[in-house]
């Protein structure tokens, strides 16, 4: 079968983690075909998505300029195609050091920020009946990665390198999840405490960076599009 992109990619209109890698393939001005599977409908349980992905989640790839390779989870997604497409390290680590700090970051978001952020969300939204300690305890945790990221970047503008490298992509999704409404109503959180006081300052300030660069904003208009159809 012909493509009239180099990649097909898997993703879901609403969830946070197939946009951080459209930000990837924005910033590197790759070309992709992307296919919304209804997560609700069950579409990423079909046998024919389970064959590109045995796990039955989003986002997936499928590079058809590399044999039709197929990657799945959104960081491995991400360090395959700065490996693979960004040559310049426009978005990405140079030095060994450095590449093991952005893989540090990437391990961070896929093992604490995603899935606490993701919980807070699942308590607030899905559960068929109000677990306030649950909840509570999913903020509180948003709060402690929200420090651990504000002591980091009290120093420095962005994780790794000096510059926005893909550490710094990967957050932007649910970052975004907890401002507009998985913190609404955590006791002593509000849009000005985030912009003005530990522990959200210095993420406020490297938040905003991240939010004003082209190909994230190009991203965001996208989303804001294929949500509105």
């Amino acid at each position: 079968m012909s493509h009239t992109k180099q990649f097909t990619f898997y993703s879901n209109q609403g969830g946070p983690n197939g946009w951080k890698v459209v930000f990837v393939l924005e910033e590197l001005g790759l070309n992709y075909d992307t296919v919304y599977l209804d997560l609700a409908k069950g579409e990423s349980r079909s046998p024919e998505f389970l064959k590109i992905n045995p796990n039955g989640r989003i986002p997936a790839l499928i590079d058809h300029g590399n044999d039709d390779f197929i990657i799945w989870e959104s960081n491995a997604i991400m360090i395959y195609l700065v490996d693979k497409y960004d040559p310049e390290h426009k978005i990405s680590a140079v030095e060994t050091n450095d590449k093991y700090h952005q893989l540090q970051w990437l391990f961070f978001q896929a093992s604490g920020q995603g899935p606490y952020f993701g919980q807070a969300g699942w308590f607030k939204l899905f559960h068929p009946e109000p677990v306030p300690s649950a909840i509570e305890r999913y903020q509180k945790e948003i709060m402690r990665i929200w420090g651990v990221l504000d002591g980091v970047l009290s120093t420095r503008d962005w994780l790794v390198s000096e510059k926005c490298t893909i550490a710094d992509l990967s957050f932007i999704p649910w970052n975004l999840a907890a401002l507009k409404f998985l913190m609404k109503d955590f006791e002593g959180f509000s849009e000005e405490s985030f912009q003005k006081e530990f522990p959200a300052f210095w993420v406020h300030r490297w938040h905003t960076a991240l939010m004003s660069r082209e190909a994230v904003l190009k991203g965001h208009a996208i989303r804001a599009a294929v949500n509105s159809a």
